[in-house]
């Protein structure tokens, strides 16, 4: 008697799932060599490029870890390419009030980052403790205080301009929830 030819995929009744195959299943193995676990996890090869590596979890980890994004690039080319990505990506800050999570986790923007450094304050810093940081700082460091001291004057601006950065973010947020 021959052998019957009909996949057991049709039918009734229906013993495998749709799309299930009675081939070996290929996987793929993790790019680092020497590693034997599945690679799964995709990284690219350079920047702006389709090609890419596969790693398990543990090697992308580490992979991303030392990632350079703007590495051989000066500092004119990477400030553009950054300007071009924020440009083409704002449609991703207009749903910035969906997120779930609080400051210092990626809902502050890079500015803010920095004027909070600027204030000597961490990156979960509230507004309230921003703006006592910022008064005590601009006390100490007033033109009307230190006359002759060039760097308080220079300190005072920095100072100055961290506050505007994050008084305009508290209101943009502010606007937002009303």
């Amino acid at each position: 008697m021959s052998r019957s030819t009909r996949s057991n995929d049709w039918g009734f009744p229906r013993w495998r799932s749709y799309g299930a195959s009675r081939e070996a299943t290929q996987v793929k193995l993790c790019d680092r060599a020497g590693c034997e676990e599945p690679g799964d996890r995709p990284a690219p090869k350079s920047p702006n490029s389709r090609e890419r590596w596969y790693f398990c979890e543990r090697h992308a980890a580490e992979y991303n870890r030392n990632w350079n994004y703007f590495e051989g690039l000066t500092a004119e080319e990477a400030a553009k390419r950054e300007a071009e990505e924020r440009r083409d990506a704002s449609g991703f800050a207009e749903t910035s009030h969906y997120s779930w999570a609080g400051p210092g986790d990626g809902t502050r923007s890079r500015d803010e980052m920095r004027a909070l450094e600027v204030l000597e304050l961490e990156s979960d810093a509230d507004f309230e403790s921003a703006r006592a940081a910022w008064r005590r700082l601009a006390k100490e460091n007033h033109p009307d205080v230190r006359p002759d001291d060039a760097e308080a004057a220079k300190r005072f601006h920095a100072i100055q301009a961290a506050w505007d950065v994050l008084k305009s973010a508290e209101d943009r947020r502010q606007w937002r929830a009303d």
